[in-house]
């Protein structure tokens, strides 16, 4: 009966003039989107951008705990079921990516603005339409600077159900030609982005220019040093390899695009007279003027686990696991001292006998500031509170010293004063450093950070001014223009060194510096790539001081009568967890494509030694 009522009420609807046709059969549904609310309304489409933004790749970035254990700066120390990254060869596949949904999202996206976006200005249909192109361009760049040479879709590839699948198999571009897309992209947005100026997680002018600086200083690079191998890495069809005359052409490129966001409206942050401290906030405080281009994050509506991960132990709240990132000794001595002098630590003299100092962190003293900014070593703070690092005493015994830690942190020795820290080192263990150190750089230093709860929300940074005047002082370089000096010499600067403290330039200082600027920024593993510089960096010795994390633990001298009593040694150690010196094969430069991709498009060709 109740059908019944159903069908004779609709029925005598339809014939009133009152139940309108629309009413009843044309409304927008309340549950989902329509096209037309979609590509004519900027708030939803700046919703769509922001879904975009946050699905930009990365390797070992956006705060990749994991990743950064994976490389020379740092190995893991967290829970056992990971020490697979102390203990892997990069494979086959390592840092592969090749995402086309991504690039059909896009492709859709900027089909559609063009079609449906009716209710749009030309200025609004424009301006989002950059963004896309940015974001499309952004991960052309990953894929080009992982895998070589891919595929170039700009438009969708739509299946016609005839059975013929050839018309979706595109080939691969030549490697520079995925190079020369981003660039020309870049070049042709970039003036279409100047609404989003002030904006640092939106792109605009300046990150479309950023993305153009370090592009086209990787093609630049590999161009040249892939050219002086012994056997240079190339495909018949250029897929892999850039010709070594297209060299100057990209540096320049690179250079013009940095000089341009150098005279822009960014500045190396420099607001706190703590040279290290400085080096810190810049990244930390979601303040000044250096950073271009961010992942932003906000309490309560996306934060991440950062500061969970990796605070130090004694500064601990309700984390079951933390402390995992223990940074090289490596890594620390990449960090020159303020004298000039390289960054070797003065443990020994030149006899092999300990040196002794008096204060725990003077070992340290006169660095670059910057280390203060990216590790916590014996000595410093964090959250204004001292940290306890030292891995216990040195006994002077029958001439010689007997280096001994205790069972558990914290504990005293028999002379009532620190045995080990409570903040160790300690070999072997899981959730505190086993090389003698903590990573700093992005640990939040806010309230309730490090908790479950709360969590981190300062922000990633795609781009800042760092990079880019390392990015123009290479490029100077390379082209022989005097102007890299005064680049490099601004950095060092800001870390505390000297004005002008650098007379001659050479390319290992340069990238030193970028080691030491950007430590941590997802720079390391490519950048050694496009030097073609990583297989010797990481051979695979176990005498090698990179392809083996080594650490430094500090120990308090107990000598009673003697004028070392009560000072400190160092001892350089190689942690028992670290199990395998870093292997990078020749396979690695170009990762290898997945059977499957091979499978469904005979188009493809493989990359080389795969």
């Amino acid at each position: 009966m109740k059908k019944l009522y159903i069908t004779m009420a609709l029925l005598a609807c339809l014939g009133m003039n009152s139940c309108k046709h629309d009413e009843w059969f044309e409304r927008d549904p309340k549950q989902m989107i329509t096209d037309e609310q979609l590509w004519n309304s900027p708030t939803l489409m700046t919703s769509l951008l922001a879904n975009y933004y946050n699905r930009l790749p990365t390797l070992h970035g956006v705060f990749n705990t994991g990743g950064m254990t994976e490389l020379d700066d740092a190995m893991w120390s967290g829970h056992r079921d990971q020490n697979w990254r102390n203990d892997f060869q990069f494979g086959d596949d390592y840092g592969r990516y090749w995402d086309y949904g991504f690039i059909r999202d896009i492709n859709l996206s900027l089909e559609n603005i063009q079609t449906l976006s009716t209710k749009l200005t030309p200025a609004q249909k424009n301006l989002f339409s950059a963004e896309l192109r940015f974001i499309r361009a952004f991960v052309y760049f990953e894929m080009v600077k992982r895998m070589g040479g891919v595929p170039l879709v700009q438009k969708p590839l739509v299946y016609d159900f005839s059975g013929d699948p050839t018309p979706l198999q595109v080939p691969r571009a030549k490697e520079h030609e995925i190079y020369d897309f981003i660039y020309q992209e870049m070049e042709a947005i970039k003036e279409d982005l100047v609404a989003n100026n002030a904006s640092k997680t939106r792109s605009n002018k300046y990150t479309a220019l950023a993305l153009e600086s370090r592009a086209m200083l990787y093609a630049a690079s590999i161009a040249k040093y892939n050219a002086l191998m012994a056997s240079p890495i190339s495909t018949k069809g250029g897929e892999v390899g850039i010709p070594a005359s297209m060299a100057n052409a990209y540096y320049l490129k690179s250079l013009n695009a940095a000089k341009q966001i150098i005279t822009g409206p960014y500045s190396l942050f420099n607001d706190n007279p703590d040279k290290g401290a400085n080096f810190y906030d810049m990244l930390n405080k979601k303040t000044g003027s250096e950073v271009i281009f961010a992942k932003d994050f906000a309490v309560s509506l996306k934060v991440h686990r950062f500061a969970y991960d990796n605070i130090i132990k004694s500064m601990t709240e309700d984390n079951e696991s933390s402390s995992t990132i223990s940074p090289s000794l490596s890594l620390v001595e990449s960090f020159d001292y303020l004298d000039g002098s390289k960054g070797t630590l003065r443990d020994k003299d030149a006899a092999g006998n300990y040196i002794a100092y008096n204060g725990i962190m003077d070992i340290f003293a006169n660095k670059d500031a910057r280390l203060y900014g990216t590790v916590i070593y014996p000595g410093t703070s964090f959250k204004n509170n001292p940290v306890r690092i030292q891995a216990g005493v040195a006994v002077w015994t029958n001439g010689a010293y007997q280096l001994t830690t205790s069972a558990e942190l914290g504990k005293n020795y028999t002379d009532g004063q620190v045995w080990t820290g409570f903040d160790g080192p300690k070999d072997d263990a899981m959730d505190v450093s086993n090389t003698g150190f903590y990573i700093r750089k992005f640990v939040s230093d806010a309230p309730a950070a490090s908790t479950r709860g709360t969590s981190a929300a300062n922000w990633w940074p795609w781009f800042r001014l760092g990079e880019i005047y390392l990015n123009a002082a290479e490029a100077a370089f390379e082209l022989g223009q005097p102007e890299a000096l005064g680049y490099v010499n601004s950095l060092r600067q800001r870390a505390g060194f000297p004005a002008n403290s650098l007379s001659a330039l050479t390319m290992e200082v340069i990238r030193n510096e970028r080691r030491v600027e950007l430590a941590f920024e997802d720079h390391r593993y490519f950048d050694l790539k496009r030097w073609r510089l990583a297989h010797l960096v990481w051979d695979g010795s176990e005498n090698d001081a990179n392809a083996v994390v080594r650490g430094l633990y500090a120990y308090r001298v107990v000598r009673p009568g003697h004028a070392d009593n009560g000072k400190y040694i160092y001892a350089r150690i190689r942690p028992s967890r670290f199990r395998r010196a870093r292997f990078f094969r020749m396979a690695n430069y170009y990762s290898s494509i997945d059977q499957a991709v091979l499978n469904n498009n005979p188009k493809i060709v493989r990359n080389p030694f795969h």
